[in-house]
């Protein structure tokens, strides 16, 4: 109940964080810089949009562009618009003509501009940030104020259409991804530079002017890279090298195409170059005829996909590896961008990163969460064995970690450990309880200490008796040797502390042993929340009756023992003697020393 308990809070938890992040869009410039990256990719420019710049290589010839008078325009006025056969359908001057000079240049131009009744320029307004009372009462904050309007002069914009040439600047980080459309100036709709052009080339089409927003502005698709559009330097169009033709029924803006003229901006494609204003507008422009507006998804449905991706990943990847874990969530992820890229090209904008973010952070919490558990159970596996295995075994099970406490078990060659207290039941009915434990207790810690120092496994203590195996769970060296070194040692250590209890209590404590080896059935037996690592057969049978038969401070083992140690030990010959349960004697001996054994050393 508690780990559902967790599981379903952390589905919870996960899911209301991812909603937030999605609703409040948390990410901001990173979303945005995002779907520039993977998103933003230029299709098709439309070759009726032509750029004929203001650059370095006219200015070269011209002079610097500052010190023009308007006759460089009206020039080009003459030769872009030959007849009415053959001229530009629209031609937008990406210049603010404000200075009246009042000279001849000027009033050529402004005429030429009235006789061919196909030019739009461009005025600039200039905001300022104003506060003003809103309907309840609380200041709000107008930073787009209309504080004046940088007009063309007077002759000119009688003589042209107008829009304003503002740029929509994306106020995190500069980058212009939106275009005006118009600005309510006082009730009159005051259409941007690129909607003028839109609604005149429209009206010479012969078609109706149709916007893809009925909004002040919008966030739009760029159709082009840097630099992308045709555009030609107007001092080639200027001495003839390029024909008027190339120009006629199409849009042509004029513009700065030169660094000095202050004129460029960071845009969503071409990382790290900027784009000058006049190819900005002509992007603007192909976005507006063609639709290529981006609409944002709602913040509600941003932040209920988020959940969304957030619950699937918890539900899913609750049962997985961790590579699964790793793999769902790089293809959560990976469709989470195709999905965007799909909805982007089709004119819809959503917050790309909430979801992302979530998939990593699962991914993340879930190879956290199997490490912990792979920890965890590694602990506990160590924690079990810990009681009844030599330390030098448990270290072996952390270091392979591939031991697993489950119901079974294996056919094993052992050797078998049984050692009890003689005379234990009457020494305790004449013993108060607080030294009968004292005695058992050290009797316990001496004969756990001989097993583990040999490489034994404690199987069980069976009330004033010890059961111990060898070989088990895992291989070792020399096992049967290492048994009967344990039994020396208990044997040994009995007598030390019998002198201890004769001291205090008044009362002698003896052991008996008995060792012996052959196949077993080794394991873990009992059900899945209560189970015991044991040996069972008649190996360990055999090594029962072994200890009950054996004197006090003696050590009786098998014909089987013998004759894999004989050679190390010396011995008893105790003889045939028949043992409980079975049909026939087993031949006995006593052990009298170990050759060359110091108990001191490490075995």
């Amino acid at each position: 109940m508690k780990n559902k308990s967790v599981k379903y809070g952390a589905i919870v938890i996960s899911s209301v964080i991812a909603f937030l992040c999605g609703y409040f869009g948390i990410f901001g410039v990173a979303d945005k810089s995002f779907e520039d990256i993977f998103y933003h990719n230029p299709d098709n420019i439309d070759n009726k949009i032509k750029i004929i710049k203001i650059d370095d290589k006219t200015m070269n010839t011209l002079g610097d562009f500052s010190d023009w008078d308007r006759s460089v325009y009206a020039d080009l006025m003459e030769i872009l618009c030959v007849s009415e056969d053959v001229r530009p359908a629209v031609i937008g001057f990406d210049i603010l003509f404000a200075a009246d000079n009042g000279d001849e240049s000027d009033k050529r131009f402004a005429e030429l501009c009235t006789e061919n009744g196909n030019v739009v320029t461009g005025f600039n307004y200039v905001f300022k940030k104003e506060l003003y009372s809103g309907t309840d009462g609380n200041l709000i904050e107008n930073a787009m104020a209309i504080d004046e309007k940088v007009m063309p002069y007077p002759a000119l914009a009688e003589a042209t259409e107008q829009g304003f040439v503002n740029a929509l600047m994306d106020e995190r980080n500069g980058v212009i991804r939106s275009t005006f459309v118009y600005i309510d100036e006082n009730g009159t709709r005051n259409n941007s530079f690129v909607s003028a052009i839109y609604e005149k080339y429209m009206a010479f089409l012969g078609k109706e002017a149709v916007y893809p927003t009925d909004k002040g502005a919008f966030p739009f698709r760029y159709s082009s890279s840097v630099s992308e559009y045709e555009n030609i330097s107007l001092i080639d169009v200027l001495n003839g090298t390029i024909p008027p033709q190339a120009f006629d029924n199409c849009v042509v803006l004029v513009g700065a195409y030169a660094a000095g003229m202050m004129d460029a901006y960071y845009v969503p494609i071409d990382k790290g170059q900027q784009m000058y204003g006049v190819e900005i507008h002509a992007n603007a422009l192909q976005a507006i005829m063609e639709g290529k507006t981006l609409t944002a998804v709602p913040d509600w449905v941003n932040g209920l996909i988020a959940a969304i991706v957030a619950v699937v990943l918890m539900i899913v990847c609750e049962k997985l590896s961790v590579v699964k874990v790793v793999i769902v969530c790089i293809v959560a992820i990976a469709a989470k961008i195709v999905a965007g890229y799909i909805l982007f090209g089709a004119g819809y904008s959503w917050d790309n990163l909430s979801a992302v973010l979530m998939a990593v952070i699962i991914g993340m919490y879930f190879v956290a969460l199997h490490y912990y558990r792979a920890r965890a159970a590694k602990q506990s596996i160590e924690k079990a064995f810990s009681k009844y295995v030599a330390p030098q075994v448990v270290k072996e099970i952390a270091k392979n970690g591939t031991y697993e406490l489950k119901l079974g078990g294996e056919n094993r060659d052992i050797a078998c450990l049984f050692v009890d207290i003689r005379g234990f039941t009457p020494l305790s009915e004449s013993l108060e309880p607080e030294q009968v434990v004292d005695i058992l207790n050290s009797y316990l810690e001496l004969t756990t200490n001989c097993i583990f120092r040999h490489g034994g496994t404690l199987d069980k203590f069976i009330g004033d008796a010890t059961m111990a195996v060898f070989n088990a769970p895992f291989d070792t060296d020399d096992y049967v040797y290492k048994a009967v070194l344990a039994a020396w040692d208990i044997v040994q250590g009995g007598n030390k502390i019998e002198e201890q209890f004769v001291e205090r209590y008044g009362k002698h404590v003896g052991f008996g042993v008995g060792v012996n080896c052959g196949p077993a059935v080794v394991g873990n037996i009992g059900c899945d929340f209560r189970m015991d690592y044991t040996a069972i057969g008649d190996t360990v049978n055999t090594a029962a009756r072994l200890e009950a038969n054996a004197p006090r401070s003696t050590v009786y083992i098998s014909g089987a023992v013998y004759e894999q140690v004989k050679d190390r030990i010396t011995v008893e010959e105790v003889g045939e003697i028949p043992l409980k349960g079975k049909s026939k004697g087993v031949f006995v001996y006593s052990i009298t020393g170990i050759n060359d054994y110091n108990p001191d050393s490490e075995v």
